[in-house]
């Protein structure tokens, strides 16, 4: 096969960089080799090292007596790591010696999205609590970084468990911390004996530093996010924090709670801090398991006296009413069941909403069964402005015939049409919104049952029908990708807005006036905001309102077509007429307005 010139020196040009790529490869591959041996050769000289340097220190430790620490911190700064764990029937801690403090705290009876037991504070985190102390002359440390020494466990009569960390002092000093976990408790007593209080803390000022780190316990971390919060007792008031970002304390502060969705870390002070500050800051990125961080700075003041202690509680558990009632006064406002301009609707939930439903539980396995029943008692409840909601719209009905005579007359003088169509609601003895007023009436109720269902923990977990956890969306469908904020369908929320579409083409069935154009298309419109706004909430509470709905339809047919007497309406619209009508002030000056607009129209046409 002939070759021409072109070809042949492609060839050598292929040679030439085969020749310089295996040059540089066999070259590089010396000198990796050479570097590898470097390095293992100086990974053995500082093991050599270390283990030179670890027997020299144990031959030292041997040879000079235990009470040379007895004059230093010495051996609180070179301590090795250890942990000690203590249980009970609902909660597990991992205590450390490096700071002795909890490094793990896990609840036994509650599951994460992943099917893990729930952790509030995971191994390995950035949560602890640190304070300084002097340890030398114009010298100090802070506590989370020296060690203790290792966790003494005691069982006590009552069945309780203490466990106690003695930190290396010099003699005449001293500082324990000492851990109490009951039987069957979420509440951990947090007690600090300190000897000679005025040599390890200056001017006896405690000031104590709690970094937290909160981690998603749901699938949705965007919705736990945005139902987490900081809560605090102040002197005396309870308030919270859920979108700022600091708050500072100038009265005294008796407790300290970082929740989220269904869980809190509560830090609980006997004696009151003094003054503090407080940071929050919320996770901002969707695929970060984190949901809030938050940093707060307490100051107390720490008795004169020879020994003294600090008493503090620590609670690690559930947002459940019936346990947050029985720690702090003021704790189960830590659950959201009303809060800033919705506090109205707290008592609802509190003396209506949570003994019946919680009577419903008591004898119904399921819960869907008890959101069911609990629908039908708010339905009774109410059923008084449901009837006379649906009256003031069969009156509407009834005198729709005349309104749209009357439009024919007047023409599409829109002023004109207003006040004719007053005459004629005064006249027949109609309150135009006496479909209105119920309905609004009704609205408390609509904010008590969100919060409600947004921050019941026993929803949690629980499945009924399609949904497998009442506590959060159910999803029929993963898109995989945002439409609207959101990568998912919930069936639920499906169903609740249809049930809704359908009570408003009803509802547009019995409204007399129908040339409004934003009336006419609202029932194809609101649908689509509906289920922007349901597709992300707890299935219990879209479950809730597809009943809810159902029964309203139901109720509409029923008394439509067989309480409602048309004819006596009719009947009772004639007999209004024929009564004198006394004007009240209002209507009087009402109509004098309308009256001084159309002369001003008049006036403008005119021109």
């Amino acid at each position: 096969m002939g070759m021409d010139r072109n070809t042949v020196i492609g060839f050598v040009l292929l040679g030439v960089l085969l020749f310089a790529y295996l040059f540089i490869s066999t070259k590089n591959s010396h000198e990796l080799e050479a570097i590898r041996k470097h390095q293992a050769d100086s990974a053995a000289l500082v093991k050599a090292r270390q283990a030179a340097e670890e027997k020299a220190k144990d031959t030292a430790t041997a040879s000079v007596p235990a009470a040379v620490d007895s004059n230093s911190f010495a051996a609180a700064f070179t301590g090795k790591e250890h942990f000690t764990t203590v249980e009970n029937e609902v909660i597990k801690v991992i205590f450390s010696n490096k700071g002795g403090q909890p490094v793990s705290v896990e609840l036994k009876n509650f599951k994460a999205y992943d099917s893990t037991q729930v952790h509030l504070i995971r191994p390995g985190s950035d949560n602890q609590f640190d304070y300084t102390i002097n340890t030398a002359q114009g010298q100090s440390s802070q506590i989370a970084s020296l060690y203790f020494r290792d966790g003494e466990v005691t069982k006590n009569a009552d069945g309780s468990q203490t466990v106690m960390f003695r930190l290396p002092t010099p003699a005449g000093q001293s500082l324990v911390h000492a851990y109490t976990i009951r039987p069957n408790d979420y509440l951990i007593d947090w007690k600090i004996n300190i000897g000679s209080p005025d040599k390890l803390f200056t001017q006896n000022n405690f000031n104590l530093a709690w970094q937290a780190r909160v981690a998603k316990t749901q699938k949705d971390a965007k919705y736990e996010r945005r139902l987490a919060g900081l809560s605090y007792y102040e002197d005396g008031q309870f308030d919270y924090m859920v979108s700022k970002t600091e708050r500072t304390f100038e009265k005294p502060v008796q407790w300290l709670s970082i929740s989220q969705q269904f869980f809190n870390m509560t830090l609980i002070a006997k004696e009151p801090f003094t003054s503090g500050v407080v940071h929050m800051a919320k996770e901002t990125a969707d695929s970060s398991v984190m949901v809030s961080r938050v940093d707060a700075a307490l100051q107390a003041k720490i008795p004169a006296a020879a020994s003294t202690a600090l008493n503090f509680q620590l609670y690690y558990g559930p947002n459940d009413f019936s346990i947050l009632e029985k720690q702090a006064p003021g704790m189960t406002r830590i659950i959201d069941l009303g809060r800033g301009m919705y506090a109205f609707v707290r008592p609802i939930n509190v003396y209506i909403i949570m003994p019946v439903f919680g009577f419903f539980k008591q004898h119904i396995a399921s819960f869907g069964i008890a959101i069911l029943l609990l629908t039908l008692f708010i339905r009774l409840f109410t059923s008084p402005l449901v009837y006379s909601s649906y009256l003031s719209g069969a009156k509407m009905k009834a005198l729709r015939p005349e309104i749209e005579a009357m439009k024919k007359r007047v023409g599409d003088d829109q002023q004109a049409v207003g006040m004719e169509q007053m005459k004629l609601f005064r006249e027949a003895g109609v309150n135009p919104l006496g479909g209105c007023i119920p309905a609004l009436l009704q609205i408390p109720i609509f904010f008590a049952l969100y919060s409600f269902f947004n921050s019941n923990i026993g929803l949690r977990g629980e499945s009924f029908l399609w949904s497998h956890d009442l506590s959060s969306y159910d999803s029929i469908l993963n898109f995989g990708f945002s439409i609207l904020g959101w990568d998912h369908i919930s069936l639920f929320a499906l169903t609740a807005v249809t049930t809704s579409f359908l009570i408003s083409l009803y509802g547009m069935s019995m409204t007399p006036d129908q040339s409004n154009p934003a009336m006419k298309y609202m029932p194809y419109i609101m649908p689509v905001f509906l289920l922007i706004f349901f597709n992300g909430l707890p299935s219990a509470l879209t479950w809730y309102y597809t009943v809810s709905n159902l029964i309203t339809l139901i109720l509409q047919f029923v008394i439509q077509n067989y309480i409602i007497d048309h004819e006596k309406i009719l009947v009772k619209l004639q007999e209004n007429r024929a009564k004198p009508k006394v004007k009240s002030k209002w209507q009087q000056r009402m109509e004098q307005i309308q009256e001084a607009q159309k002369d001003a129209q008049k006036r403008q046409g005119k021109k």
